[in-house]
């Protein structure tokens, strides 16, 4: 396998768009790729990666790159002739667009190609349109299963699982089960969720694309009304809509570049991909396999990681998914966010970008955001939010539910520009 590296990114502002279609956003967010890339136009990309969850919800169930990089090709912006591969992966989906794009690269098959990802998930006025989105991420063949499976955690958690009560989801629900259980057999407290938020949105705070840019105190995450016990609103990712995207290149093709290009380069180390199960609560979740395996295939470990974009649909998911990659011990990952480790200056800094509470979570774009993040960082180009002197960087990105496992689990490991 050949060395791959991340030449350029680009993100959306995200939020509430009702204003900008699909292509629209397609569109943005090419076209910044390109200023980054320093290109004028697409022409060497061989191949594009393009994901999407919700535009079926809109019409638009099959061809979906297609249909939105047509205006570019006519334009000349895009190449012609080119494969679109349209993915879908739930929450997970940009990231399987970037491993797609890193296979191209990495096998030789290709020298650049692209990973983008393209998400509407608020529709004014149909909230109903919204839930379609978000429900194909659980099974909807056979919901008898996950139910049985639901009412035993849910019980086994003292959090009974009630899908025709709360007003929310079934997946704020399942955040809310998990998190119940690990309040009870850990001793994790709600204050620890809620630090977790209020850090992450005072990250957000500093962040020029978040949806929400404003702080939130513990207290006010505490007071704030419920989702579903023990998670609040501000605990919670919102609806949203936006697109990211990465160009990836073999180190032959990023040796004929310009030295400026040449020395924004950041080379992926790893990146992996797993699939989930219908799991004990005490068994290791997804991301933790995905983790091993990209710790592996990197010949990196926890200790060299510096700064971490994670999956926190909920404030939850960073205590779990701390415990999971490896940073803290079972159990220990409340302890390990109150202390004041994640947050900027803490010493792994954990979603400089908001995370998804606060920089938002349009679905279908999500991993590849988490991606720009973190080439932001280690490019030394993240402004305000900026850590010092990152050389490793993670991002865990998970979609869709499988019981108390993502579906899909996606984990990267990133390294800075050499000197």
């Amino acid at each position: 396998m050949r060395d791959v590296y991340v030449l350029a990114t680009a993100c959306t502002a995200f939020g509430k768009r009702p204003g900008d279609c699909f292509k629209a956003l397609t569109r943005e967010v090419y076209l910044d790729l390109l200023k980054d890339a320093g290109w004028e136009n697409g022409d060497a990309i061989e191949q594009g990666w393009f994901g999407n969850c919700g535009m079926g919800t809109f019409g638009q169930r099959n061809i979906r790159g297609q249909v939105c990089f047509t205006p570019l090709v006519r334009e000349g912006l895009f190449p012609e002739r080119i494969g679109l591969i349209n993915v879908e992966g739930g929450c997970a989906t940009a990231s399987m667009a970037f491993h797609g794009a890193w296979k191209d690269v990495a096998s030789g098959d290709m020298e650049v190609s692209l990973a983008i990802g393209v998400e509407k998930t608020f529709v004014p006025g149909d909230p109903d349109r919204t839930l379609e989105i978000f429900e194909g991420g659980i099974d909807q063949l056979d919901a008898s299963e996950w139910h049985e499976y639901y009412k035993k955690r849910g019980a086994e958690s003292g959090k009974p699982f009630d899908p025709n009560g709360g007003g929310g989801t079934v997946f704020m629900d399942t955040y809310a089960m998990q998190a119940a259980w690990h309040m009870k057999t850990f001793g994790t407290t709600q204050e620890q969720i809620a630090i977790a938020a209020s850090k992450n949105h005072w990250h957000g705070s500093m962040n020029p694309k978040a949806q929400y840019r404003f702080e939130v105190s513990v207290e006010e995450a505490l007071a704030d009304r419920d989702v579903s016990w023990p998670i609040t609103r501000s605990m919670a990712a919102p609806i949203g809509d936006g697109a990211a995207a990465a160009l990836l290149v073999s180190e032959e093709f990023l040796a004929k570049q310009p030295p400026e290009v040449r020395a924004r380069a950041v080379k992926v180390r790893a990146s992996v991909l797993t699939g989930g199960k219908y799991r004990d609560p005490a068994e290791p979740g997804l991301s933790c396999i995905a983790a091993q395996k990209a710790y592996a295939k990197s010949g990196l470990s926890p200790s060299d990681v510096n700064l971490i974009e994670l999956h926190d649909a909920t404030s939850f998911c960073e205590i779990f998914q701390l415990e999971m990659l490896g940073f803290a011990d079972t159990g220990k990952g409340g302890a390990f966010v109150e202390s004041g480790a994640t947050k900027l200056g803490g010493r792994l800094p954990v979603n400089l970008s908001g995370g998804l509470v606060s920089k938002g979570h349009p679905v279908g774009a999500t991993g590849l955001s988490m991606i720009h993040e973190l080439a932001l960082q280690l490019r030394g180009e993240a402004g305000d939010r900026q850590t010092e002197a990152p050389r490793i960087a993670m991002a865990e990105n998970g979609g869709g539910v499988i019981g108390f496992d993502e579906a899909a689990c996606s984990v990267i490991l990133l390294e800075a520009p050499s000197a």
